[in-house]
């Protein structure tokens, strides 16, 4: 494992492409003289309804069509992208798909799909029964090479533009059929001959249109290098800056500078890990001290209005209902802190809402929902809030992950609560330790608290550090105010989602694990 400094924070947004491949198996047979004439149709639910985003071409007299036309569709973690399916047997020349017959049709979500890769499930019915043995195969592939490239440059020895100084700057081109094509600039080191630039990233595909095998040029003033793009762990290497006029004209001439990579690396992306086989293991903490009001009061944050809303809820639902596409088990450990529990009467700050210390899992957000709703009669809400408790719980299982040396497993943690953090200086010890492992904190806090403390966990200007001194290896915690987005339940998964594909990128990229399941031809680049 790599060893070293804290990940540098650069901010990469996780937006590709997908492309989805559609086929069919055993469809009914709604023609008399012939097999059906199927074609597919994709829908997107939009915040209005559904809409038709595309269509196959139609397979003429086939119940096992293999479809050419493929879905290029915008993929993004942070948002529940729900999408369609619908089969027909195409029966005429009108573009319209009412008077065909319908074959079945499949909803489900893009983040299933890609998580998936491959995924096959039987067709419905408009009545919700099985449409016939007819199932549908949706095969799901990243078609932007979004791996990023970062490199970490220098140069010495710098021959002077001017009369006694030089302000430096790097230019890199890509190589394409019309000749070389401006790619990446440094910013401009003032007066400076042994210059250090800032460490940058690109994406390949802006690079090398995603061949590594291409070389790149690089331009500093007048000079001009080409070099390979070899992209593997910690290379570095050193290239003379040649000026031609010079080297013509002054015998003895060698260069006239040079250029220093310290560090070029091509980096993995979420999708390349979470397509691989990464598995998001989620866990729900939820605040039960007695700051919330009593739950049967309809002034408390845990009271269960007539709608079955409560802050605690939509928070539950909002975050998990995206985070469970990327969980094949779809059982997720739901624990609460603060409260006074039976058997014993004593205040936990680690226990399982289902009462199941054995087994805390909780099938689907559903049943976190309904273990949440039958544990709210049974506990007492006490105090105080602490976090450490809960925080360390899950890093133990995310350590022991780390050890089997794979990118197979990140865990997520989602603490909802009301209040003022009791245990900080335990809490900053927690995170910190946690940092260094496969782990996210995710806080959202309800009510109208002073949540300062929160903000302070989520420091995104510096890394925190503990009241021991040690700083943390990166920025891992997240917090939002429920009240800052509590009419918009989408804009509130998308905020607290945000920073978590890069986190998973970061941590991975770090240590240098692949994706558990990578293709041979994609890991010979690295």
């Amino acid at each position: 494992m790599a060893t070293g400094g804290p990940v540098p924070v650069v901010p990469l947004q996780c937006v590709t492409k997908v492309e989805l491949t559609i086929s069919c198996e055993n469809l009914m047979d709604m023609d008399v003289f012939s097999k059906s004439d199927p074609l597919c149709a994709l829908y997107i639910e939009s915040g209005t309804g559904w809409y038709e985003f595309g269509r196959t071409e139609m397979v003429l007299n086939c119940l096992n069509p293999r479809f050419s036309k493929k879905f290029k569709i915008d993929y993004f973690f942070e948002t529940l992208q729900k999408l369609k399916f619908c089969v027909y047997d195409i029966d005429n020349d009108t573009y319209d798909l009412g008077d065909d017959d319908f074959l079945g049709e499949l909803e489900c979500t893009l983040g299933q799909i890609v998580s998936c890769r491959r995924m096959t499930r039987p067709l419905l019915l408009k009545d919700r029964r099985t449409a016939g043995k007819g199932t549908i195969t949706i095969c799901a592939e990243e078609i932007q090479d979004n791996r990023v490239a970062h490199f970490e440059v220098s140069a010495r020895k710098l021959d002077k533009k001017y009369l006694w100084w030089s302000d430096p700057f790097l230019e890199f081109h890509k190589q394409t059929e019309a000749g070389w094509q401006l790619a990446h600039r440094t910013e401009v080191v003032k007066n400076n001959l042994n210059p250090t630039w800032r460490p940058f990233r690109i994406t390949v595909q802006s690079l090398c249109g995603g061949d590594v095998e291409k070389p790149i040029r690089v331009h500093t003033h007048t000079h001009t290098h080409t070099l390979p793009l070899y992209f593997f762990p910690d290379f570095q290497a050193e290239f003379a800056c040649v000026n031609r006029k010079k080297s013509e004209r002054k015998p003895g001439y060698k260069n006239s500078g040079v250029i220093c990579i310290k560090r070029c690396e091509v980096y993995y992306t979420f999708l390349n890990y979470i397509m691989g086989g990464c598995q998001l293991n989620f866990t729900v903490a939820i605040d039960f001290t007695a700051s919330n009001g009593d739950p049967r009061s309809p002034q408390s944050l845990h009271f269960i209005d007539p709608q079955g809303y409560n802050e605690y809820l939509a928070a539950i639902w909002a975050v998990g209902s995206v985070i469970q596409d990327y969980d094949s088990t779809k059982s997720f450990p739901a624990f609460g802190f603060g409260a006074i529990v039976p058997p014993t009467g004593t205040v936990s700050h680690e226990f399982p809402i289902n009462f199941t210390p054995d087994y805390p899992f909780c099938h689907g957000i559903e049943g976190v929902v309904s273990a949440y709703q039958q544990c709210l009669p049974v506990v007492k809400l006490y105090g105080p809030t602490c976090f450490a408790p809960i925080i360390n719980h899950v890093a133990c299982f995310a350590r022991q992950a780390m050890q089997q040396n794979t990118a197979s497993q990140y865990f997520v943690l989602l603490i909802i609560t009301d209040g003022v953090i009791t245990d900080m200086d335990q809490t900053l010890t927690a995170v910190v330790n946690a940092s260094r492992l496969p782990m996210s904190i995710i806080i959202i806090g309800v009510g109208a608290a002073d949540f300062g403390a929160m903000e302070f966990l989520d420091s995104d200007d510096k890394l925190l550090r503990s009241s021991r001194g040690d700083v943390a290896f990166r920025d891992i915690v997240q917090f939002v105010p429920f009240r800052a987005f509590k009419a918009n339940s989408i804009a509130l998964a998308q905020s607290v989602l945000a920073e978590l594909p890069d986190q998973v990128g970061r941590f991975f990229n770090f240590f240098k694990l692949k994706p558990p399941n990578e293709d041979s031809s994609q890991a010979s680049t690295l």
